[in-house]
C-alpha cells in the first residue's frame, strides 16, 4: 500500500452548516458533526449543493491550513437524506424546500418525527395536520419538493459533466423537464438563454458530451460568443478580418470552418455583413434605425410655435432670478430654430440651469414637455433640480413584461412637444433605438450630456457620434459659474479633463477635495474603511449607508470593489441575519446593486437598493429601490451584488454627497483620464482619494480612449440631409 492510500480515511457525519460554496465549481467549506468528535470538523472539497442535515460519507485526508488549522480534504463522497429527527429538521429548515423555513420545519418534524420525509414524498396531504399548513402551502411544498427532485437529477447530470450544479435551478426554470434533453441536443443554447452561463461553460459541456471541436454548431455559437464579447467591450460591429482572427484564437479551428459558419449565420439572419463590418443583427437594426429616425426627425416640422427668443430669455432670467451666460442663451435660441439640439459641458457649467430655463419658457406657451435620463438616480436628480417629473428612459417607454417589449414605439409614440434627455453619454445604441423610434416626428429633442465622461456600458458611443457627425447643432457650455468656482471638485474636474494635475488644498476651510497618500494597498484598505465608517460621518455628518459611495477603478485585488464590499459590509452593517449564496453573503440592510436589465422586475443595470426583508421560508429577498420594493427568489440573487463599493462605470449617471476613490499603481491597466474624470464628478459635496499621486498622474496623462467600432457617425454624416 503506498503512502497516499495509507493516509486516506473514511468519515461519516451530518452536515451542520455551510460556511462557503463557490458558484463556479462547487468548492465548499462545511462544518460536519462526526460521532466521537466533541466539535464539528471542517471539511473542504467540491460538493454538489450541500444542505444542512444531510448525512455525508466521505473519503479523504487531514490537511493543515496555515490560517484555519486542521481540515478534512474530501476526495470522494456520497450523501443521503437524514434519518434522525434532528437531521430531518435541520435538512428541511435549511431553505431546501420553498414554503418550509426553520419554524415550520420544527412543527412538521415535531408532528411526524422520522416519518417526515416519507410523508412529504408519499402522503403530503397529511401535512394539513400541522398548524399553519393549508391547501395553498401544501401546493407550494409539493411543487418545490417535485422540482427539487428534478433539479437534483439535473445537478447530478451537470456534475458528471464537470459543471457547477449551482446553475441547475436556473436551467430547470427555463427548460423544465426538458432540461437534460435540450442540453444534450445543443449545449450552446445555455450560453444564449441562461444568465451567468457563457460560451466557455457551454463549450466545456459540449466537449464532455462528445461534440467535435470543428462542428458547425460550435463554430456558429463561437462566432456569436465573440460578437457578444466585443459588444461588451463597447463595439457595435467588428471588422471581418479581426473577427476571423479572434475566432481562430478562441475556438482553435480552421478559417474555412469559421467562414462557412459565418455564412450560415448570415443566411439565418443572426449576423449581418455590411462591407467589412460584421454585426449581430440586433445591433445592425438598431444603428441603421437610429440614423434614419434622427434624420427623419430633423426633416419634419416642429409642433411648438415660434417664439421671440430674446423676449423669452429676458423673461426667464427675471422669473428664475438668474443671469444666463452667452452659451446658455445660445442654447435657448438654438432650440427655437432646430428639431434636435445637443448641449454638452462639464460640471459647474450650468447644464441644469439651461434645462430649467427651457422648461420654464416652453411650458409657459403650453408645450408638453417630457424629461428622462438613463438611470434611476439621474432621473431622480433631474426631478429634484427641475421640480418637474423625470423618468428613466425604460420607464418612459413603458416596458410590457407580457409582450416582452416597450409599449411606446413608432406605432404608439410618446405624447410630447419637447423631450429633454440628460446624462446622454450613458445611452448605448440599443436604448437609443428604442427611445428615438418612440419620439413623435413633430417633437423637438434636447440631448444633454458630458462627452468627456466614460462612454456607455453597452455598445456604441451615441453622444460622441452625434456630435462628431456635425449634422446637429451643438452648444458647448464652457464657463464655470462663480458658485461652482469655489468647489475644488469642479475646478479639479476641469483640470483633469485638460490633462493638468489637480489642486490639493485640504487646509482650506470649506475644502471638498482631499487626497490621502498611501502606497501600501493593505493600509489603503484600512484607511478607506475608517473613512467610510468613522472619519467622514464624524467630520461632515454624512451617513455611511445613504451618503457615502466608494468608487473603485477595478473589481479584483485588495482595493478592488469585490474585496472592499466584503470588508465594508463587515464594518458598517452590524446585522447578523442573512444568507450565503455561493461566495456571496447577503445580510438584512445591505446596500446592493442590480447587475443587469431585468424588464420583468422593472430594475436595471446599476440601480442601487437596500435589503429590507429576507424570507427564508419562501426563499425570497425583498429589496427597496427608488421605484419601490422588488422581490427576488434565492436563485435570482446572482443578479445582485453588494454596492458599498462599485466600479466607475456603474457609478455613471449618479451623484453622491460623498465619494471615496482608491487610486493605486495596481490599477494602472485601467487608469485613464476619462475614468478619473467620471469618478470625481460623481461627488457632489466631498471627494476623498486614497492612494498615490504617481498612479493619479499615470491616469491623467493617459488620454488614449479605446476606439469603438460604430458606423453611426458615418451613417449620419453621409445621409441625404447633408
Amino acid at each position: 500500500m503506498d503512502e497516499v492510500e495509507r493516509n486516506i480515511e473514511e468519515l461519516k457525519g451530518q452536515i451542520e452548516r455551510i460556511t462557503f460554496v463557490s458558484e463556479e465549481d462547487g468548492f465548499s467549506i462545511v462544518k460536519i458533526r462526526v460521532a466521537g468528535k466533541k466539535e464539528p470538523i471542517t471539511a473542504v472539497g467540491h460538493l454538489m449543493s450541500p444542505s444542512p442535515g444531510e448525512i455525508i460519507e466521505m473519503k479523504g485526508k487531514w490537511v493543515k491550513h496555515p490560517k484555519y488549522g486542521s481540515q478534512f480534504k474530501i476526495i470522494s463522497y456520497k450523501t443521503s437524506v437524514p434519518a434522525s429527527v434532528y437531521g430531518i429538521e435541520k435538512y428541511l429548515g435549511s431553505g431546501l424546500i420553498k414554503g418550509i423555513g426553520p419554524v415550520m420545519a420544527k412543527r412538521i418534524v415535531k408532528r411526524f418525527g422520522k416519518e417526515t420525509l416519507n410523508i412529504i414524498e408519499e402522503d403530503i396531504e397529511k401535512l394539513k395536520q400541522v398548524e399553519g399548513i393549508g391547501e395553498k402551502r401544501i401546493s407550494m411544498i409539493k411543487k418545490a419538493w417535485d422540482e427539487q427532485r428534478e433539479i437534483r437529477g439535473l445537478m447530478i447530470f451537470l456534475q458528471e459533466h464537470g459543471i457547477s450544479p449551482s446553475y441547475a435551478p436556473k436551467i430547470y426554470r427555463k427548460y423544465r423537464e426538458k432540461s437534460i434533453q435540450i442540453i444534450k441536443e445543443n449545449p450552446y443554447r445555455l450560453a444564449m438563454d441562461i444568465y451567468g452561463i457563457g460560451f466557455i461553460t457551454a463549450d466545456r459541456i459540449a466537449e464532455k458530451l462528445g461534440f467535435p471541436k470543428d462542428s458547425e454548431l460550435r463554430a456558429m455559437s463561437g462566432i456569436i460568443y465573440v460578437l457578444q464579447q466585443v459588444a461588451d467591450e463597447g463595439h457595435v460591429y467588428f471588422p471581418y478580418e479581426e473577427l476571423l482572427e479572434r475566432c481562430k484564437k478562441i475556438l482553435d479551428i480552421s478559417q474555412d470552418t469559421i467562414e462557412n459558419a459565418l455564412e450560415k449565420l448570415q443566411t439565418e439572419g443572426k449576423v449581418i455583413r455590411d462591407d467589412e463590418a460584421i454585426y449581430l443583427s440586433q445591433f445592425y437594426v438598431c444603428e441603421t434605425s437610429v440614423a434614419k429616425r434622427l434624420i427623419r426627425l430633423m426633416e419634419m416640422p416642429k409642433s411648438i410655435r415660434r417664439i421671440n427668443t430674446e423676449k423669452a430669455i429676458e423673461w426667464v432670467q427675471k422669473k428664475l432670478r438668474i443671469k444666463l451666460a452667452k452659451r446658455q442663451k445660445d442654447a435657448i435660441r438654438a432650440i427655437s430654430e432646430n428639431k434636435i439640439l445637443i448641449i454638452t459641458g462639464g460640471p459647474g457649467t450650468g447644464k441644469t440651469t439651461v434645462i430649467n430655463a427651457i422648461i420654464k419658457i416652453f411650458s409657459q406657451i403650453g408645450a408638453k414637455i417630457l424629461l428622462a435620463a438613463p438611470t434611476g438616480r439621474a432621473s431622480k436628480r433631474m426631478t429634484e433640480t427641475s421640480g418637474y417629473e423625470a423618468k428613466t428612459i425604460h420607464r418612459l417607454l413603458e416596458y410590457s413584461p407580457e409582450k416582452g417589449e416597450f409599449k411606446k414605439n413608432e406605432r404608439s409614440p410618446l405624447k410630447c412637444d419637447i423631450l429633454i434627455i440628460d446624462e446622454a453619454s450613458m445611452i448605448d445604441i440599443v436604448l437609443m433605438h428604442h427611445l428615438i423610434k418612440a419620439v413623435p416626428l413633430n417633437a423637438t429633442v434636447v440631448i444633454v450630456g458630458d462627452v468627456n465622461q466614460l462612454p456607455s456600458v453597452g455598445p456604441g458611443s451615441v453622444l460622441k457620434d452625434m456630435i462628431s457627425s456635425k449634422v446637429f447643432p451643438v452648444v458647448e457650455l464652457n464657463e464655470i459659474f462663480r458658485q461652482a468656482r469655489e468647489s475644488l471638485i469642479v475646478i479639479n474636474a476641469h483640470r483633469i479633463n485638460a490633462g493638468e494635475f489637480p489642486i490639493f488644498k485640504s487646509e482650506r476651510k470649506n475644502a471638498d477635495f482631499y487626497f490621502i497618500e498611501e502606497e501600501d494597498p493593505e493600509k489603503g484598505l484600512s484607511i478607506i474603511i475608517e473613512l467610510v465608517k468613522n472619519r467622514i460621518p464624524k467630520k461632515f455628518g454624512f451617513n455611511p449607508y445613504e451618503d457615502i459611495q466608494v468608487i473603485s477603478p477595478m473589481n479584483k485585488g485588495i482595493i478592488g470593489s469585490e474585496n472592499l464590499n466584503e470588508k465594508l459590509q463587515e464594518a458598517i452593517n452590524p446585522s447578523s441575519f442573512g444568507i450565503i449564496r455561493g461566495a456571496k453573503k447577503l445580510k438584512l440592510r445591505d446596500k446592493v446593486m442590480q447587475l443587469r436589465n431585468n424588464y420583468e422586475k422593472g430594475v436595471f443595470n446599476g440601480d442601487i437598493g437596500k435589503i429590507v426583508k429576507i424570507d427564508q421560508e419562501n426563499q425570497e429577498v425583498f429589496i427597496v429601490f427608488d421605484t419601490g420594493i422588488v422581490t427576488y427568489d434565492y436563485s435570482e440573487l446572482d443578479e445582485i451584488s453588494l454596492a458599498y463599493a462599485i466600479s466607475v462605470h456603474k457609478a455613471q449617471g449618479s451623484e453622491y454627497p460623498a465619494v471615496v476613490i482608491p487610486i493605486f499603481i495596481q490599477h494602472y491597466v485601467l487608469l485613464q483620464r476619462n475614468l478619473i474624470y467620471t469618478a470625481i464628478t460623481r461627488g457632489k459635496k466631498l471627494v476623498v482619494m486614497v492612494g498615490t499621486k504617481k498612479a493619479f498622474l499615470i491616469g491623467i496623462k493617459n488620454n488614449k480612449i479605446q476606439k469603438r467600432y460604430t458606423k453611426l457617425n458615418k451613417r449620419l454624416s453621409e445621409s441625404e440631409l447633408i
